[in-house]
């Protein structure tokens, strides 16, 4: 994948939000959000709006990201989890994903995305 890729972003921190996607679109990235809410984020993808990758904040204001990972992992789109808490928080079934830090350094989140 190129630098042209169109990245999901699910992330409910507004400040984090809007620095992931102005960094994102400062390398040619198209991006899908972000979405703030569980119930955008699986409309868009019901929809048929297909992103390259994504990224996902593990908790959405209380609410664990982990049903929209699961579409993505359906559908065969790469995806990486951010979080303040460590790799103890995610499913033994996500023990692959990337977990990226917050704030996330986004050349490290592209490369793990494989772009």
């Amino acid at each position: 994948m190129s630098r042209a890729s169109r990245i999901l972003v699910v992330e409910d921190e507004y400040v984090l939000a809007l620095h992931l996607e102005e960094e994102l679109l400062a390398r040619g990235v198209t991006v899908l959000g972000p979405f703030a809410a569980l119930a955008d984020v699986q409309a868009t993808l019901e929809a048929g709006d297909r992103p390259d990758a994504a990224i996902l904040d593990v908790n959405l204001a209380g609410t664990y990201v982990f049903p929209v990972a699961e579409r993505l992992r359906q559908l065969g789109v790469p995806f990486l989890f951010a979080s303040g808490y460590d790799r103890t928080v995610l499913p033994p079934h996500f023990a692959d994903v990337p977990l990226c830090t917050k704030p996330v350094d986004v050349e490290k989140a592209l490369r793990a995305l494989g772009l």
